[in-house]
């Protein structure tokens, strides 16, 4: 699984050049079918997503091109999720939550406990990554848990990474976070 540009004619476009490299091996990746279509919730709609498959050329190993707002085995796209967890290092409860995004109340709590669960690994890598690409970083101030830490990292990397690139601050910070983990915030195999 590889994580790439939301626009698709782009993500064409570097596939068929060679532009993609095999996250294993380094080695080109190049057009190789297409993963099963599936809708990821936005907001209140929805949005179809096809991902594409390729296959490197090196060592052989196919891979999925995961656009870049989706977050691996979830079927809602990485801004609603990342609201969600803003909201509850805020203090708001599951059920609030749920009721606001319009969501089912034990998916949101998956949500909160996976993150939970990694809050401290997450809030370690997002403060690397803040050191390592703001201009003249700023760590967060210590927030009340370490769920909110975390999510203060998150933001923290985003902010930095705004302040050397601005063009990233049109993204939103779980967009940098989807990015930054592969698609795998959520994934017990992340880092």
């Amino acid at each position: 699984m590889l994580t790439v540009e939301a626009n698709a004619a782009q993500v064409e476009r570097r596939l068929a050049d060679g532009g993609l490299a095999c996250p294993d091996c380094g080695e080109a990746l190049a057009p190789w079918g297409w993963a099963r279509a599936r809708a990821l919730r936005e907001g209140s709609g929805s949005v179809v997503v096809r991902p594409r498959r390729a296959r490197c050329e090196g060592c052989g190993v196919s891979h999925v091109l995961l656009p870049v707002f989706a977050l691996l085995r979830r079927a809602d796209v990485v801004d609603v999720i990342g609201s969600a967890l803003v909201l509850k290092a805020s203090g708001v409860g599951a059920r609030a939550i749920a009721a606001g995004l319009g969501r089912a109340v034990d998916t949101v709590r998956g949500w909160l406990r996976r993150f939970s669960g990694r809050a401290g690994v997450v809030r370690e890598v997002f403060t690397l990554v803040l050191v390592d690409t703001g201009v003249e970083p700023v760590l967060p101030s210590p927030a009340a848990t370490g769920f909110a830490d975390a999510v203060s990292a998150v933001v923290g990397a985003w902010v930095a990474a705004c302040s050397r690139w601005p063009e990233i601050g049109e993204v939103s910070p779980w967009l940098l976070a989807c990015a930054a983990s592969g698609g795998r915030l959520l994934a017990p195999s992340w880092p």
